[in-house]
């Protein structure tokens, strides 16, 4: 019987097992040897894991395949992402490092000279790229927010302003920043650039936050780029904005479920063993009911991220808005998964004996992250009430 529905395939089955196995084999033995907020391996301990990860298919997953990458759908790349984010270090280095690091989708809208420049020797690093959007001015409304400015004089375009948290900024080969080229709040007036390198005038620090892994403040003091570097025509940012942000919220969201599913395991499995009151706790109303309406929120998390992604590959529905659907639910759940499972666990679930406190902290990032979820809560208001600005 033909239905409108979608699942998993038996390829990405497939994948889906051969990542899980992947990390219980490979990843998770080299963590454990790591200090409990490392946000990297040692590199000869990094370099064996890619190599693996390479032989058997899993880099740079969302990457096209004549680039070098895996190219796995949307859909795939969920998958990938809900598993690979089952490591201590996984809110924001999925399976540590081992599958490489995907440059940002944006880079494909751009001339061949410049994917071949930049997106095809990111690929083969695996290096992390970042973007820049976010400002001190504020990050969730770019149109209005944007301060940073590119002035265009003769064959370059002359960089001035600040960027705030942005992750990956340190030791990245390049990034992709957006910078006001209009005038200020016409959604119209922003460009969007490759910066290659470090280039004279831009700076860089860290800004302590309650993650280990700590994003970064980048200045641009009179930084010239080569129109040549320009991504897209001059006003089109939104546009190459827009897929970035839009596609990246789906393994964004997944991973999230990934580690409030790694959490309630540990809970499921303290909760068989713990007697208290000569009971055990699995044996309480009180956990029963904490693990099953975990188990019930993260179906259903899955479930709307699943199928945002779903249609994107077929091209149906509006991915702006299941999108946010999904990255709303699926945060949201993740972090109070994660706080229940800390309840279960008592003292044990604060201490740095388990993964579960650091996830809680680095939840908390994730319903800021890509998006407020208040932002995607008025994304799909207004598709729903019919009003605009």
């Amino acid at each position: 019987m033909s239905t409108d529905s979608w699942e998993l395939s038996e390829e990405l089955r497939q994948i889906q097992d051969t990542v899980a196995r992947f990390m219980a084999a490979e990843v998770k033995p080299a963590e454990d040897k790591a200090p409990h907020d490392a946000y990297e391996l040692p590199a000869e301990v990094l370099a064996r894991l890619q190599a693996k990860a390479r032989g058997i298919g899993l880099w740079c997953v969302r990457s096209p395949v004549e680039h070098g990458g895996a190219g796995l759908s949307l859909l795939g790349q969920a998958v990938v992402a809900e598993e690979a984010a089952k490591c201590r270090m996984g809110a924001y280095v999925p399976a540590c490092g081992a599958f490489g690091a995907d440059p940002p989708n944006a880079i494909y809208l751009g001339t061949p000279q410049q994917i071949e420049k930049y997106a095809v020797p990111g690929i083969d690093q695996g290096r992390k790229i970042y973007v820049a959007i976010s400002e001190s001015s504020g990050g969730a409304d770019p149109a209005r927010s944007i301060r940073t400015r590119a002035v265009l004089k003769g064959d370059r375009y002359v960089l001035n302003g600040s960027k705030m948290w942005i992750t990956g900024a340190e030791g990245a080969d390049w990034g992709i920043v957006f910078a006001r080229t209009g005038e200020q709040g016409d959604r119209g007036g922003i460009t969007c650039f490759i910066v290659n390198g470090q280039p004279a005038g831009m700076t860089m620090k860290p800004i302590p936050v309650i993650r280990s892994y700590a994003p970064y403040e980048i200045t641009f003091k009179d930084v010239e780029i080569p129109v040549a570097d320009r991504l897209g025509d001059e006003g089109q940012g939104f546009q190459v904005c827009e897929k970035w942000l839009v596609e990246g919220r789906i393994p964004y969201a997944a991973g999230t479920i990934g580690i409030a599913q790694a959490a309630l395991q540990i809970a499921i499995d303290w909760a068989k063993e713990r007697v208290t009151f000569r009971s055990k706790l699995a044996e309480k109303q009180a956990v029963q009911w904490m693990i099953a309406d975990s188990e019930m929120e993260l179906r259903a998390a899955r479930l709307l991220t699943y199928q945002a992604a779903w249609i994107a590959d077929l091209g149906r529905g509006d991915l702006k808005v299941a999108s946010s659907i999904a990255k709303v639910t699926a945060t949201e759940t993740a972090g109070r998964v994660v706080d229940r499972c800390i309840q279960v666990l008592g003292a044990l679930g604060v201490s740095r004996e388990l993964p579960l406190e650091r996830w809680y902290r680095e939840l908390r990032i994730k319903r800021i992250g890509e998006g407020p979820s208040e932002v995607h809560r008025m994304v799909l208001a207004r598709q729903l009430l019919g009003v605009g600005r």
